[in-house]
């Protein structure tokens, strides 16, 4: 009798604790969808959803639309199984892995935004780059020095034709612009102090400004990507993101992102010039032409560190740089056979009936 009763109370409990389960079980699906909608996605992506969420056994389904590390195991589960079952080159698939990209980089900007944002200029580091406007003069670069309590010391501005190393900087009111690396720009208004020589530079004093205003958020997730790839101008009337059969300018992929590329480059390379940049990654060739926007030039070394904005990208191009941004590509080899093979060609093929190599015709433009 007394066996009998504890099995029937062992029961209860054990029922009562699946039912308590399965109640906030079902909580969490209705918030699941209920959140799914707020988001974008359809019917059709919840459902599809659902299915990642219950493959990757993740105990609170709600939880993927607030944590960017659990809706990234949900894109990396969905990844590895398309690519076996080779469905990763479907549209309706690379839509739908679309989708997820752009909200994955919702969380993640989100959630470094307050870490990484800045209020003062007495929070700027050390080297930070920066541009001094003067007004009814010109805009100036510029680099931090030191960082003290009670000024800033940054290198005497100068612009391309070195101007500023004989102004009269003392007194001036200035405007200073900056861009933190995964955050966005600054810029701030201030006076300056005194022209002196710190760590044997040529400096100025500025005065501190707690009240920076925040500029041009940053729009996409760059990450560090130094690779050899080849660079071509864009010919009008032909296909942007047509793959390139011939050898271009060799150049220094310094990152990349859905929205375009830093690199680096031999000359002096001009804003405003519409380029496109040809490289491998993960053993497919990927097309990213697009503008440039910034240069800065090391006349020392004649190198510019080029960062160009993107065109539009192909569906399956965006999504297979956003897999390198995520971290969810293999480890790369060091074969590079396509880029060796244009290598070789490029080296074999001299110019005909005294035109020029399309190469030589680049360097004379990008150095105009």
């Amino acid at each position: 009798m007394v066996t009998f009763f504890f099995f029937m109370i062992i029961a209860v409990l054990v029922g009562l604790y699946f039912t308590r389960n399965k109640s906030e079980n079902s909580k969490s699906w209705i918030k699941f969808f209920a959140k799914g909608k707020e988001a974008g996605f359809s019917i059709r992506d919840m459902e599809q959803l659902r299915h990642l969420v219950t493959v990757c056994k993740i105990h609170d389904p709600f939880s993927i639309f607030t944590s960017q590390k659990q809706f990234q195991t949900v894109i990396h589960s969905m990844v590895n199984s398309v690519r076996t079952t080779g469905e990763i080159n479907d549209p309706p698939i690379q839509d739908f892995l679309s989708k997820l990209f752009d909200y994955c980089k919702k969380l993640e900007m989100e959630s470094t935004e307050n870490k990484v944002r800045i209020s003062s200029s007495r929070q700027i580091s050390e080297g930070q780059a920066l541009r001094v406007l003067v007004p009814g003069t010109g805009v100036y670069k510029s680099e931090v020095v030191k960082n003290f309590g009670n000024y800033l010391t940054i290198t005497r501005p100068i612009n391309t034709n070195n101007q500023g190393q004989t102004m009269q900087w003392y007194g001036l009111k200035i405007s200073v612009y900056f861009w933190r690396e995964s955050d966005a720009g600054y810029v701030f208004d201030t006076e300056v102090l005194d022209e002196v020589f710190s760590k044997g530079i040529s400096s100025l004093k500025i005065e501190h400004n707690d009240a920076l205003f925040r500029t041009q958020k940053r729009k996409s997730l760059r990450v560090k990507y130094q690779k050899m790839a080849f660079l071509y101008m864009l010919i009008e009337g032909e296909s942007p993101h047509r793959l390139e059969r011939s050898a271009g300018i060799k150049c220094m992929l310094e990152d990349i992102s859905d929205a375009g590329c830093a690199f680096r480059v031999y000359g002096q390379a001009s804003i405003g010039l519409r380029l496109k940049v040809q490289f491998s990654l993960d053993r497919v060739p990927i097309c990213i032409p697009g503008t440039v926007r910034s240069v800065d030039y090391n006349q020392d070394a004649n190198i510019s560190l080029v960062h160009m904005e993107a065109d539009p990208l192909p569906v399956g191009t965006r999504n297979h740089i956003l897999c390198e941004v995520f971290d969810l590509l293999p480890e790369e080899d060091e074969d590079e056979l396509p880029l060796r093979v244009l290598d070789e060609e490029s080296e074999n093929t001299a110019p005909q009936n005294g035109n020029k190599n399309p190469a030589d015709k680049f360097e004379e433009v990008i150095n105009v």
